[in-house]
């Protein structure tokens, strides 16, 4: 308290100002002054003195010399090591690996250049909702920017949904759209959204059959063509329902004597409203009018959004535009659909099982724009700390913010790694090239590494944030709008809780296929590093814990459906870290690995990679854990 005392006693010479220094000698500081600059203005003898002196006060309109340079992005894709990495290890040594890696090159200035000004741009000018016309009509139009508009014909120019389904690099085709979509996400202005769910409605009319009266509308989802291209809506959340369509479903489809059908019913949730066409979930009506309830009475509907003559939306009204805490780039609203015009693609009652390729793809999309976001604010926090100087030095060569950093690069390895197995997995199954052990991975991996990386890029986000200090709280400078727009990858296509009963249902009506599938699996990645000795800790860190797992596993079969309900969550946990674990163990004893990658694995592994296993243990998910988490929320 006396040092304290002493220190606010302190005055500064030849100032009538108490300053706080520290103890640090006064740094001489030229100010630029606003008013001196002024037609007229005349200096002061006290400005005059201060001038001689070397610096001068801050008063009025004056403002310091001092301006922090921001952090500059440079292309992502050279500005990512392990992206570069684990393309050249992957992909096949011919001239087509070639074409994808200097296409990503090339794409990655025109993030740099181009696109992340567009994106910028979308935030500033967010989409609005125009009811009526200047005579009353009304006329529901949703106005978006010019930039929203100019990355729809971007996203065409540069394949963002084609490269999946022009399959010109077979099996490689979607790890090639994946890492595209991965470094165009961050700058995208939130246009992967729609990507998103245009790649999933395409891959939903592939697996009905491309036929009447679909075709067309395929084809130009897949377009590269700007004027052909379309994007698709999914409109599938209602009040009740959210995740739960099956008894929140209210919609109905009224069947007319051509074959079609009208829809009627209220959207609460349409994300990407502006899109061209939709698919949406509805109960068909009977001749008496009766519907079907639950999962079994829902099909699955595809609808055109066009206007008649009139102008007006043809079977729908634009309630109102959701105001999001994220996301305002893109329009989400309410609708009503009011005889909107349809056609059946799934069997009658056979809605729900139809959507699940579409479920794969966005949560797919999910991720990767999760991962994305994650190695932006990195890039970004890179590029800063060799801009930034506090305390005397630049920000890189304080070892604590160095090792913030690290962690937060440890987390964004995994987070690729997990998202391109996926993506490695889904072209495999796409190409008839997948094992059964393949394809019950993808099925248990999808949901687990969604849930996953959609909360992991919440927390690394916001600690990058952090790492710019105030600025990176305020708006102007664009870092909020980073953790805003990540804090929905958590909630959209399942969250993280839905997510997780999603992986026990994957495991139960597998018979525990898909586990026996990711055991086999993980163990033979660590077989191939086995003879890495600067690998050995990590190797032994995860060896153990898909012990303790298979051994959680086991236990959990001989107790009641309620036991596994509750560690359901931290079991999907579980699962994501012990994979990442093995596949960063597995990376990094490739032949080209470098000591990074080495250090990473070790790293990662350095954590409780079976959170199941360590919290069963402490009686999390005894039976008396339910009633006393309700009496703890409820006191």
């Amino acid at each position: 308290m006396a040092v304290s005392s002493a220190i606010l006693s302190r005055r500064v010479a030849g100032s009538s100002c108490c300053r706080l220094w520290c103890g640090v000698p006064r740094p001489l500081i030229h100010i630029r002054s606003a008013s001196a600059a002024e037609s007229g203005a005349r200096k002061s003898d006290e400005d005059h003195q201060w001038e001689a002196a070397g610096s001068m006060p801050f008063s009025r309109a004056r403002v310091g010399s001092f301006f922090q340079d921001q952090p500059v992005l440079k292309n992502p894709f050279l500005e990512d090591a392990l992206l570069r990495g684990y393309l050249k290890r992957h992909l096949p040594q011919e001239s087509s690996s070639q074409a994808i890696l200097s296409d990503l090159n090339a794409f990655g200035e025109r993030v740099a250049k181009e696109i992340d000004i567009l994106g910028r741009e979308c935030e500033l000018n967010p989409p609005r909702l125009v009811h009526f016309d200047p005579w009353g009509r009304r006329v529901d139009h949703i106005v978006t920017s010019a930039a929203w508009k100019r990355l729809k014909d971007l996203s065409a120019q540069e394949g963002l949904v084609a490269i999946g389904y022009d399959k010109s690099f077979r099996e490689w085709s979607r790890v090639y759209q994946m890492s595209k979509l991965y470094i165009f996400s961050p700058s995208s202005g939130l246009y992967t959204c729609p990507l998103a769910m245009t790649d999933g409605a395409a891959k939903v009319i592939q697996s009905v059959g491309v036929s009447p009266p679909v075709e067309e509308a395929f084809s130009r989802l897949t377009s590269r063509q700007p004027e052909r291209f379309w994007t698709s809506g999914q409109w599938m959340t209602e009040r009740q329902g959210g995740s739960d369509v099956g008894t929140g479903t209210e919609t109905v489809a009224v069947p007319q004597t051509d074959g079609s059908y009208r829809l009627h019913g209220f959207k609460w949730f349409t994300s990407a409203t502006d899109a061209d066409m939709t698919l949406t979930l509805a109960r068909v009506q009977d001749r008496s009018g009766a519907t079907t309830m639950g999962s079994r009475g829902l099909s699955l509907f595809y609808a055109e959004v066009s206007r008649g003559e009139d102008g007006r939306l043809r079977g729908i009204e634009v309630q109102r535009l959701k105001d999001k805490l994220g996301t305002r780039q893109m329009p989400t609203a309410e609708l009503l659909l009011d005889g909107l015009p349809a056609y059946r693609l799934s069997e009658e009652g056979r809605g729900v099982a139809s959507i699940a390729n579409m479920l794969t793809i966005t949560r797919i999309h999910n991720s990767v724009s999760a991962a994305a976001a994650m190695r932006r604010v990195l890039q970004l926090a890179r590029d800063y700390a060799t801009r930034r100087t506090a305390f005397g030095k630049l920000l890189k060569d304080h070892p604590l913010h160095m090792q913030t950093l690290a962690r937060m690069e440890v987390e964004t390895r995994a987070a690729f790694l997990l998202v391109m197995e996926v993506c490695r997995l889904l072209g495999r199954e796409e190409s008839g090239l997948a094992t059964q052990l393949d394809v019950h991975l993808l099925r248990l991996l999808t949901p687990v590494v969604k849930l996953y990386t959609g909360k992991q890029a919440v927390t690394v986000v916001s600690e990058g944030l952090e790492s710019f200090g105030g600025q990176g709280y305020i708006e102007d400078t664009g870092l909020p709008g980073i953790l805003r727009d990540a804090q929905v990858l958590s909630i959209w296509e399942g969250t993280t809780n839905v997510l997780s009963l999603d992986v026990l249902r994957c495991a139960a009506r597998s018979s525990g296929m898909v586990l026996h599938a990711y055991f086999e699996h993980v163990k033979s990645l660590l077989t191939g590093a086995s003879g890495v000795s600067s690998l050995a800790p990590a190797v032994k860190a995860v060896a153990g814990a898909l012990s303790e797992l298979e051994q959680f596993v086991q236990l959990a079969a001989s107790r009641s459906p309620s036991y596994l309900e509750l560690a359901a969550r931290d079991l999907a946990y579980s699962l994501a870290r012990i994979y990442a674990g093995a596949l960063l163990i597995d990376h990094a004893s490739w032949k080209e690995a470098t000591p990074q990658d080495t250090y990473a694995a070790l790293r990662w592994c350095e954590q409780d990679l079976c959170l199941v296993a360590s919290k069963q243990k402490r009686g999390c998910y005894d039976s008396s854990t339910s009633s006393q988490d309700a009496s703890l929320v409820y006191i």
